[in-house]
């Protein structure tokens, strides 16, 4: 890479994580795309044209990767070409031509409801420090609908345990409320008995809720995956159907089949715009279908043959 690449790609970098609260994942998901495309033009990638752009993205489509993966990259060049053209790098921006790739519809996968409380009684079989543990963190998640590095990055004071709010602090640095019912914070109260055997080095405190030994003082969100499809185990859940983003997609689920509405479960999730939400609407429209079949004054009618 040369050092002119490179420091235009750091000035971006930087921007994004300073004035757009990129998260530390997506900086290193930016730098990893823009260092291909670097080594694809064997130059300064602040020179591309779009040649060398429709190139850069036949490449990715050829290695077979998926339509949000792909979208990924594109963002990446996108929002990477329009800061070097805003900066007066460039005068001109390559990826104005550029066509996005369909994403296509998937609906969310998510447990059944009888699945999350087989997770959570196999969970409890345990009392041990770290199935305490586990149990909070199921709860928490299962309650709030938080992202997993939300829910590690938690602050040692998100544990008040007479406030049925959580402050949570998510993707592009923002603030919101997120309510927590009476058995997650119990689960946390059972949890904050045994919290001291986690902190690192023989302290007795930490500013993280869920304090381990790693490099970042916080538990990591692998081994929460990990634990999670360990312990779907010995629910008989199939493993591979059990992670942290699936119990937030059962949290939205579970919500709007019950009742909530779309515009207070984007202020939950956190999601920027309602369009994100929107993938929930599977549900919604199995609970109409229910309710005209089950309420509607004509639905029982029967018409004479």
């Amino acid at each position: 890479m040369t050092r002119q690449g490179s420091r235009h790609i750091e000035t971006f970098l930087d921007m994004m994580a300073a004035e757009r609260g990129a998260s530390p994942h997506t900086i290193d998901a930016y730098r990893r795309d823009l260092e291909k495309l670097q080594s694809l033009l064997a130059g300064d990638a602040s020179d591309a044209q779009s040649l060398h752009l429709r190139k850069y993205i036949d490449q990715l489509a050829a290695l077979g990767l998926a339509p949000r993966t792909m979208a990924r990259h594109l963002s990446c060049l996108r929002q990477f070409f329009r800061f070097l053209f805003a900066e007066g790098v460039r005068s001109d921006d390559p990826t104005t031509i550029l066509d996005s790739p369909r994403q296509g519809f998937r609906l969310p996968n998510f447990l059944s409801e009888d699945e999350v409380d087989r997770l959570l009684a196999a969970s409890r079989v345990d009392d041990a420090p770290g199935a305490v543990r586990l149990t909070a963190v199921i709860e928490l998640l299962y309650a709030t609908g938080l992202r997993v590095s939300e829910l590690v990055a938690l602050p040692s004071a998100a544990a008040i345990q007479d406030r049925p709010i959580l402050i949570v602090r998510g993707k592009g640095n923002k603030e919101r409320m997120v309510p927590i019912g009476e058995p997650a914070r119990a689960a946390v109260a059972a949890y904050l008995e045994v919290r001291e055997r986690f902190i690192a080095g023989g302290k007795r405190t930490s500013q993280w809720l869920f304090p381990s030994r790693s490099k970042s003082g916080h538990l990591g969100r692998d081994i929460v995956a990990r634990a999670l499809k360990d312990l779907a185990v010995q629910a008989d859940i199939t493993p591979s159907r059990v992670s942290p983003h699936v119990l937030r997609h059962s949290f939205a689920s579970h919500l709007l089949a019950h009742g909530a509405d779309l515009r207070s479960l984007q202020q939950m999730l956190g999601h920027a715009d309602i369009s994100s939400t929107q993938i929930y609407t599977h549900v919604l429209d199995e609970r109409l279908k229910r309710l005209v079949e089950t309420s509607h004054p004509l639905s029982h009618l029967t018409l004479p043959d």
